[in-house]
């Protein structure tokens, strides 16, 4: 399951999950060929009076594992019409074991969701990107109030397969500018400002398969601002602040999952405005420079900086996102000067910086990568 919270950053009330693909694909998601959907679509009545009955063949005529196989073959844009022919057919489809089933058929694509804003800043809405051509379709609206300036306990999940959200059971401690990952299957929420504007401490984890959220050991001091990532299957958090001052950023909370409790070590970034991970190493940009990545390294915790490939103003801010194994970064300031910087990490030195093509329809806010 892919979940996307609701602030993906800084938009609470969303479970989002900014950028994850294990179990079944939750946050957004080609039958090899088209005449299988034509005639699974051709058979939906027929389908759906024999197909209620768990104990009958997902297909009739066919073993299920074959069923399956086929079912899975089916090109995602068109998952959301099978998953409507049979409570059967939605079932599976919402399982885990048909990502599974994808995969050994070779069907998982990648997808890039942007999270935008109109030009005139007063509303948000997420879309996808069509990989051939790089053209932005928008998703389903969210549910709900737009809770992007205040606390929310309130959770959502869109299903990329079906193409549609659903509510999810309520954090124990609504949040605002927290800190959100998945580490494992698992959706960590961390930090951020209270109801009454209070700072928290305070950190939870969600569950899936129950549909249950739990308060886990609380961070060492209070953060809000900060970020989350997941990293040698440990959730690292930093950046943001403590207080008014930003001292504390300096320092790295990492929660370990198998011993329940968290560590710490003073390397981090001061007041990052944006961070991705990409293979085993996380990438940032702190406020103060605009002008330079810095990676970090969890295997000796080291950083190195990476100066980026621009003149002009350093007070242009950036945003990332991962596709293709590559680190884009998007301008939030519009301009013939600001493109779409593409970073390759595995490129020949002196060829890792190009320029993408690729853009959402609106003022950037955040992305997320699935495959499904």
């Amino acid at each position: 399951m892919v979940s996307v919270l609701a602030d993906l950053e800084k938009m609470p009330g969303f479970v989002a999950g900014k950028k994850r693909s294990t179990g079944r694909n939750m946050c957004f998601t080609n039958l090899a060929n088209q005449d299988k959907l034509t005639s699974l679509q051709t058979n939906h009545f027929f389908a759906s009076e024999v197909l209620e009955n768990d104990d009958s063949p997902i297909l009739p005529g066919l073993p299920d594992d074959v069923a399956k196989h086929c079912l899975a073959l089916v090109p995602r844009s068109n998952v959301p019409t099978i998953g409507g022919v049979c409570k059967r057919w939605r079932s599976f489809i919402q399982s885990k074991e048909f990502i599974t089933v994808r995969k050994l058929a070779g069907m998982v694509e990648e997808w890039l969701y942007f999270l935008t804003m109109d030009t005139e800043g007063e509303g948000t809405h997420w879309e996808v990107m069509d990989r051939p051509s790089h053209k932005c379709q928008a998703l389903p609206p969210m549910p709900g109030a737009d809770r992007s300036t205040f606390a929310s306990a309130e959770v959502y999940q869109y299903d990329s397969l079906l193409n549609n959200w659903s509510r999810l059971s309520k954090m124990n401690v609504a949040r605002y500018d927290f800190a959100c990952a998945e580490v494992n299957g698992l959706v960590y929420a961390v930090g951020g400002y209270g109801l009454d504007g209070e700072i928290l401490s305070s950190a939870e984890v969600y569950d899936p398969d129950t549909d249950k959220w739990t308060l886990i050991e609380s961070v060492r001091r209070p953060r809000w601002g900060c970020f989350a990532c997941s990293l040698d299957g440990k959730l690292y958090v930093m950046g943001g602040r403590s207080s008014f001052t930003i001292g504390n950023s300096k320092f790295v909370d990492v929660y370990d999952p198998e011993v329940h409790s968290w560590g710490e070590f003073k390397n981090g970034c001061v007041m990052v405005t944006a961070h991705a991970v990409l293979g085993k190493k996380l990438f940032c940009m702190e406020w103060k420079n605009q002008r330079k990545l810095a990676i970090f390294c969890s295997e000796d915790n080291s950083w190195k900086m990476v100066p980026l490939p621009l003149t002009g103003s350093s007070s242009v801010d950036f945003r990332f996102g991962i596709f293709d194994e590559k680190l884009l970064l998007f301008s939030l300031e519009a301009g013939p000067s600001y493109q779409t910087l593409l970073y390759d990490p595995n490129a020949a030195k002196g060829s890792e910086w190009q320029i993408s093509d690729i853009k959402p329809s609106g003022v950037f806010l955040c992305s997320v990568t699935i495959k499904a």
